[in-house]
């Protein structure tokens, strides 16, 4: 039984958060801020200096979950902790419940039960055919890290990996819509994954021997795809550097401009976006 694994206790959030000065977003990045400024440098203003919080939607209110499980499930598996299935649903029902506290969903018409059913089927899905053999234990599970890059002229990187499979494998999960095409999935997650290896390089002293994305696709009969990729290369670094050093400049000259095109359908901040001037 998992009776020690207890979901992290909920607080409201207020529509507002506290926001940050731009000279303070010089001084420390990561990748979900600088894929954020790459996309849209007015979303970047409006998330991480006006702080403006918007609820999640139903799409990612059920990854939130989905991640929430089998951060529990590794977990487990690190501390050498027997967890069955039963337990992971009884878990995944708590944590559907609890955060909700914090993120008051607004579901449409028998909704909630749609996607709580869509979610739990990739779980199950996941847990049933993972690559990952239930007795490996992991090297880390959801730990801060850190790399300072101050001698490059950049920031602090931080970040949190999903999951260092034994052997310095890096996982991270994606939950989607559609069936991912294996060079787009990594080109588009090139930043994130590039990231982890500048970390764990860090922290560990040693290359990463591969990166993976382990994507649960939310068909009607829901599929797993692993998308593999080598360790981080040398142009890899130096473009990753290069990103981040367009962040560290446009930053600094508050340079918050709209970029409007196809992704800003799926955009909460439209609405400011289009009072914007």
């Amino acid at each position: 039984m998992i009776a020690t694994l207890e979901p992290p206790a909920v607080t409201p959030t207020p529509a507002t958060t506290p926001g940050a000065h731009p000279d303070k977003l010089r001084q420390t990045v990561s990748a979900s801020r600088l894929n954020t400024w790459l996309s849209c440098r007015l979303k970047f203003y409006f998330r991480y200096v006006l702080g403006l919080k918007k609820p999640k939607t139903a799409a990612l209110y059920v990854g939130h979950t989905v991640h929430g499980v089998l951060k529990l499930w590794n977990k487990a598996r690190w501390r050498r902790q027997t967890v069955t299935i039963d337990d992971l649903k009884t878990q995944f029902d708590t944590l559907w419940q609890a955060d909700q506290v914090e993120e008051k969903i607004k579901w449409d018409e028998g909704e909630e039960a749609d996607e709580k059913a869509t979610a739990w089927s990739l779980l199950d899905l996941y847990l049933k055919q993972s690559p990952v053999p239930p007795n490996e234990l992991p090297e880390a599970v959801e730990v801060s890290l850190e790399a300072d890059l101050s001698a490059h002229g950049l920031p602090r990187l931080i970040g949190i990996v999903d999951l260092d499979r034994a052997g310095g494998r890096i996982v991270d999960y994606k939950t989607v819509g559609q069936t991912p095409n294996p060079e787009k999935a990594v080109h588009t997650n090139e930043v994130q994954m590039t990231s982890y290896s500048v970390l764990y390089r860090e922290a560990t002293g040693k290359t990463e021997s591969g990166r993976d994305l382990h994507h649960l696709v939310k068909t009607k009969t829901p599929k797993l795809i692993i998308t593999e990729q080598g360790p981080m290369t040398e142009p890899q670094r130096v473009r990753l550097f290069r990103q981040l050093e367009s962040y560290v400049e446009g930053v600094g000259r508050q340079d918050f401009v709209p970029s409007p095109g196809l992704q800003c359908s799926a955009c909460q901040y439209m609405n400011e976006c289009r009072r914007w001037s």
